[in-house]
């Protein structure tokens, strides 16, 4: 029975380990990926007269998210290998996270109203493509994760921290749906209808963004009402959360590859530039990374 008894602790370490290596993972992809982009944009932001209310503000808030991913990799290296780590500390390191990521979504209010400040770009193509997502995810993120920064106090129930948890997760599926959706119809706007109609892996790609991400979105939103009031991390059913967390991957590596197999269908687009050139989340595709070990977590 001894023996029995250590090769079930044993294999529940090994689960955890893939679990703790799931997470550097993807806080490396985070970190690297956003780090070039920051890089980038520096060397190529620019000073052009109206682009630079957009371009200089932009540039700050990739330089704040370089920042929480940096945290975030420290973070789940003082998880894995600090012994001492005390709970209070491990909230301070998060919390530094959370307010470099709300900084990001802050910086987008710029180009958020820039229809306003040039009334001349008030179109349905400015409006659907870049006011509406923008002004959405620069107001609603930064709020959800700012109520989740207070909860994140070592004084308070964890349940509250489980509970904004929950929301901050739901709210950044529903926005990403509401950015590349919104990328879609941009699309449209610009290039046809006959662009998504036309194309089979165009209407697949566009099926799978205005749909499937609303039904990944639903399913999530479901499962954090349901979780809500949770009083510990052990009651969250982690293997439906690595579910979400694979399907959300699994949207962006699906999309990508799509490009790579069939190219840019119907030519260059809206939807293209956007999703390829300018997605400050592709580092999403090494999500499954996690998922997949929290599918298969045993506590």
């Amino acid at each position: 029975m001894k023996t029995f008894g250590l090769l079930i602790a044993m294999a529940d370490s090994r689960t955890l380990w893939t679990v703790k290596l799931g997470f550097l993972t993807v806080a490396l992809a985070w970190f690297s990926f956003t780090f070039y982009e920051f890089a980038f944009s520096i060397c190529n932001r620019s000073t052009a007269w109206p682009i630079i209310i957009q371009d200089l503000p932009g540039t700050l808030g990739m330089g704040f998210r370089t920042g929480a991913s940096f945290m975030a990799v420290v973070t789940v290296l003082l998880w894995m290998f600090s012994k001492d780590i005390s709970r209070q500390e491990m909230a301070t390191c998060i919390r530094f996270v959370l307010l470099f990521e709300t900084a990001t979504f802050v910086s987008l209010i710029p180009s958020g109203i820039y229809t306003f400040i040039f009334p001349e770009l008030l179109t349905p193509l400015w409006i659907v493509e870049l006011t509406i997502p923008v002004l959405t995810e620069a107001i609603l993120i930064p709020f959800v994760l700012m109520k989740l920064f207070f909860a994140l106090n070592p004084r308070k129930p964890i349940k509250d921290a489980i509970k904004w948890a929950l929301i901050v997760g739901t709210a950044y599926v529903f926005v990403l749906w509401l950015n590349y959706t919104c990328n879609w119809v941009g699309t449209m706007l610009s290039s046809g209808v006959e662009y998504v109609t036309a194309y089979p892996v165009n209407l697949f790609s566009f099926c799978l963004t205005s749909v499937g991400l609303l039904l990944l979105g639903l399913y999530t939103a479901n499962f954090a009402k349901k979780s809500i009031g949770t009083e510990h991390l052990r009651g969250l059913d982690i293997n439906r959360i690595g579910f979400i967390v694979t399907f959300f991957g699994l949207y962006f590596v699906g999309t990508y590859f799509l490009w790579l197999i069939f190219g840019s269908v119907g030519g260059w687009s809206i939807w293209y530039a956007w999703f390829l050139n300018h997605n400050i989340d592709l580092w999403l595709l090494t999500a499954p990374t996690l998922g997949l070990p929290l599918i298969y977590y045993k506590d």
